[in-house]
């Protein structure tokens, strides 16, 4: 009999032990303030608390939205007569970096307005404002092309095409109704 009493005996204290690890184990000791008698709280509110065990998840920053519009400036140097009248202008290119933007100058007291548009090297008719104002020379056309139209109240219209070489760089020539035949360098 005393063989199944203590298997009975081990049975109830190893069933004891594992109730009582269980128990525990879900347990932590909290430090008691001696002053109030309560445990510390874990976390003091405001300093970092995280109620329930929340996850903080840092969000990555936004990507970056499309390019901000570039302004490159262009000198105009008279070529003719007629453009002597004007005398230097100053042109002004936003480059909305779509393949578009505005092209705005000043002549003779007329302020005009236009656009101005990145053509590629099929675009058949790039090279005759060029030939126009420079004379018919063989050339060829490196770096990116573009057109640019701008018309005045007064009814004076210029049209040009350029080449830009670099971030700020490049060259053109423009026509305007009146007969004025000018020379673009951009960069400042």
């Amino acid at each position: 009999m005393s063989q199944p009493r203590s298997r009975a005996v081990f049975t109830t204290r190893f069933a004891l032990a594992a109730l009582l690890a269980s128990t525990l184990s879900a347990c932590y000791v909290v430090p008691i303030d001696p002053r109030t008698g309560q445990g510390y709280p874990i976390h003091p509110e405001g300093q970092g608390a995280r109620p329930g065990g929340s996850v903080t998840v840092i969000t990555p920053p936004a990507p970056p939205g499309p390019p901000q519009p570039s302004v490159m400036s262009a000198r105009l140097y008279p070529l003719n007569p007629q453009a002597n009248k004007g005398g230097l202008i100053t042109a002004t290119v936003v480059d909305n970096h779509t393949g578009r933007g505005s092209f705005t100058l000043s002549y003779l007291g007329d302020t005009l307005q236009g656009e101005a548009t990145r053509v590629d090297a099929s675009y058949a008719a790039f090279g005759r404002i060029y030939n126009e104002v420079l004379g018919l020379n063989q050339r060829s056309f490196s770096g990116r092309r573009g057109i640019a139209n701008a018309f005045g109240p007064k009814g004076v219209n210029a049209q040009c095409e350029y080449l830009i070489t670099g971030p700020t760089m490049g060259t053109g020539a423009c026509q305007f109704s009146d007969g004025a035949k000018y020379q673009m360098h951009f960069g400042s």
